[in-house]
């Protein structure tokens, strides 16, 4: 799978870094706001799939960073800690947004991550596996995604501004808005 950047009209732009994010979302975590002034971020996205859902008309949105595909390798484990799967967590990210009041019609999603790093014999493809089901998920529910960053070898940093709903994506010292 090849680095993508989808669903902008025109092609991303770069920007100097910026401030660290104020609501750090872990491994296996999700962290969802209304508060203007807060900046979600993930880091270390490598095979892991980073996932924002942002409902513009009310200025409400979440970050999720998933590190495995399907919750039937441990369903004990996704009991506990649904935001580790793919299919357990993005499911839970939509729902908890629908309570602040987001619409599903309304939500930009957007995306990062799936790299393939430490399988260089392709054996597990566990960032090819993620997205492969979190593609599936969006396409079952009819919801598209505005934007992705994903697949190749490199470790991604993935930030959502609150108050304007823009994603940004670090990789290595560049920065690209999607």
């Amino acid at each position: 799978m090849e680095t993508m950047i989808a669903g902008t009209a025109a092609p991303p732009k770069t920007m100097p870094k910026r401030r660290l994010g104020n609501v750090v979302v872990g491994i296996s975590d999700m962290q969802i706001s209304n508060r203007p002034g807060d900046l979600l971020v993930t880091y270390s996205l490598g095979s892991c799939l980073g996932v924002t859902m942002y409902d513009p008309q009310i200025k409400v949105g979440g970050l999720i960073h998933c590190m495995l595909p399907l919750s039937k390798v441990d369903p004990q484990k996704a009991a506990s800690s649904p935001f580790m799967f793919v299919d357990t967590g993005i499911p839970e990210l939509y729902r908890r947004l629908l309570e602040m009041g987001a619409k599903k019609n309304r939500l930009i999603v957007k995306a990062a991550g799936c790299s393939q790093l430490l399988d260089d014999r392709k054996l597990f493809e566990i960032g090819k596996r993620n997205y492969t089901i979190f593609r599936k998920m969006l396409w079952k529910n009819n919801i598209l995604i505005s934007g992705e960053h994903v697949g190749g070898s490199l470790s991604r940093t993935l930030f959502l501004d609150i108050a304007a709903g823009e994603v940004i994506v670090r990789v290595k010292d560049e920065e690209v808005i999607l």
